[in-house]
C-alpha cells in the first residue's frame, strides 16, 4: 500500500516519569517534580514535570544544575518498573486498537489504523478515542499526532504537548512544515543543522526548495532522503515486534553524560525491559547490540554473539556489561545516546531442545520466571532485581 494512503498514529506521554509519580501521589500535581539522581551522586534528571520545566530543567540535566535553577523542586529516585507496568497498560490500550502496533520506547508508540477505520471510525475518532482511553485506564495525558505516514504523526504528536491532539493531511502537511527550524527533521542534528545554515537554510522551507544535487554536495548520502521528508514523504511502514528482526530500546539524552555509572545504570533499565518483552513474545535472543551516539553525532554499534538464544535477564545483562566497559576502557567519551537491542530472534520452543542445559541459565530463567510471577500479581515494584 502506498504511504500516502496510510492513516499513522503516533502517540507520545507527557512528562511520562515525572507524571506516573505526580499521579501514584497526588499531592505533588502541580509541583515541580524532577526524577534521577542525587546530586551528591552526580545523579543526572530523567525526567521533569511541565512545572519543574517552566524553571529550564530539562532530561539529561545534571541534578545538581537542575536544583540550583529550582531550589522548591522535588526529587525523587527512578522506578523503572513502576514506569513499565502503566507502559504495559498503555501498549495494551493500542492493541486494543489494531494489531498494528510499533513501540519506540517505554512511553511511545506508533499505531497503523489504515482499513480498520471501518470499523472503528476514522482515524481522528480513534486517536480521540485512544486519548480518552488513556486518561480513564491510568489516569495520564498523551499527546497524539495522525498523519498519513510515520514522521508527520510524530511530529504532530509534539506540535502542541502537554495534552495536544494534531492532524497533519497531504493538504496542511506543507504550511505545519515550511516554518518549522530544520532541527525538526529525523537525522538532522546539531552537525547538519551547522552545515545547512552556512549555507542559508534554516528552515524546512529553505530545504525543500533546495535542489537535490545541492544538497548532495554539502550533504552526500543523506540528502535525498532529507529533502524527501522536508517534502512530508516517509515511506517506511509500521513495523510490530512480531514482523521485527529485532527488539532494541534507546534513550536520547537533552545534554552529554559521560559519568559511567549512570550509563550503566540506563543500560541495564534497558536490558531488564528487552529482557521482559522478550518472554512475554516468547522469543529467544542470540546477538545482543549496543548503539552509543557521541556528543558529535558519530555512533557506533557494539555487538555480541551468544553461544546459545536466550531470553534470561542475567545472561543478557552480563554480555551488555562485558561489551559496556570494554567500550567504556577503549572509546569512553560523553554519549548522546545509549542503545540496547537483541537480534537473531527465534521462539521460545528452541529451550526445549537443549540435551545438556546449562545449569547456571536454567537457574536464572527459574528466577526470572518467579520475578515475571510476582511483577504480574504485586506489581514491578514488588521485588527489585540487584545489579
Amino acid at each position: 500500500m502506498h504511504c500516502m494512503s496510510r492513516q499513522i498514529i503516533h502517540v507520545d506521554m507527557d512528562a511520562f516519569y515525572a507524571s506516573v509519580e505526580q499521579l501514584d501521589r497526588p499531592d505533588l500535581q502541580g509541583e515541580p517534580v524532577i526524577v534521577g539522581g542525587t546530586a551528591e551522586s552526580r545523579g543526572v534528571v530523567s525526567a521533569a514535570s511541565y512545572e519543574a520545566r517552566k524553571f529550564g530543567i530539562h532530561s539529561a540535566m545534571p541534578t545538581k544544575t537542575a536544583l540550583k535553577l529550582c531550589p522548591q523542586a522535588i526529587l525523587l529516585p527512578v522506578r523503572m518498573h513502576r514506569y513499565q507496568e502503566v507502559s504495559q497498560q498503555i501498549f495494551e490500550i493500542f492493541t486494543s486498537y489494531t494489531p498494528q502496533v510499533e513501540p519506540i520506547s517505554i512511553d511511545e508508540g506508533f499505531l497503523d489504523v489504515t482499513g480498520w477505520s471501518r470499523f472503528r471510525g476514522s482515524a481522528s475518532v480513534i486517536g480521540q478515542a485512544i486519548k480518552a482511553k488513556i486518561k480513564e485506564e491510568t489516569g495520564l495525558t498523551a499527546s497524539v499526532g495522525i498523519a498519513p505516514n510515520k514522521f508527520l504523526a510524530k511530529l504532530a504528536s509534539d506540535l502542541e504537548k502537554p495534552d495536544g491532539f494534531v492532524i497533519i493531511t497531504e493538504e496542511n502537511k506543507q504550511r505545519i512544515l515550511d516554518p518549522l527550524p530544520v532541527s525538526k527533521i529525523w537525522g538532522v542534528g546539531k552537525v547538519t543543522c551547522q552545515i545547512l545554515g552556512n549555507h542559508g537554510i534554516k528552515t524546512v522551507g529553505d530545504l525543500r526548495r533546495s535542489s537535490l544535487s545541492f544538497l548532495k554536495s554539502i550533504l552526500g548520502n543523506s540528502a535525498e532522503e532529507l529533502l524527501e521528508l522536508a517534502q512530508g514523504i516517509d515511506h517506511r511502514p509500521v513495523q510490530t515486534e512480531h514482523q521485527a528482526k529485532n527488539l532494541s530500546s534507546e534513550q536520547t539524552f537533552a545534554t552529554d553524560i559521560d559519568d559511567y555509572e549512570t550509563l550503566r545504570s540506563v543500560l541495564y533499565d534497558q536490558v531488564q525491559l528487552i529482557a521482559a518483552r522478550l518472554r512475554r513474545k516468547e522469543l529467544l535472543a542470540r546477538t545482543i547490540t549496543l548503539k552509543l551516539r557521541y556528543a558529535n553525532f558519530s555512533t557506533l554499534t557494539r555487538s555480541k554473539t551468544l553461544s546459545q538464544a536466550t531470553a534470561t535477564t542475567q545472561t543478557l545483562w552480563d554480555a551488555a556489561h562485558e561489551v559496556f566497559t570494554s567500550w567504556h576502557e577503549r572509546q569512553s567519551g560523553a554519549l548522546r545516546l545509549i542503545g540496547f537491542g537483541v537480534s537473531s530472534l527465534q521462539t521460545g520452543s528452541g529451550q526445549q531442545q537443549e540435551l545438556f542445559p546449562d545449569p547456571q541459565e536454567q537457574k536464572q530463567r527459574h528466577v526470572d520466571k518467579a520475578l515475571d510471577a510476582i511483577h504480574e500479581r504485586f506489581g514491578k515494584d514488588a521485588v527489585r532485581r540487584g545489579k
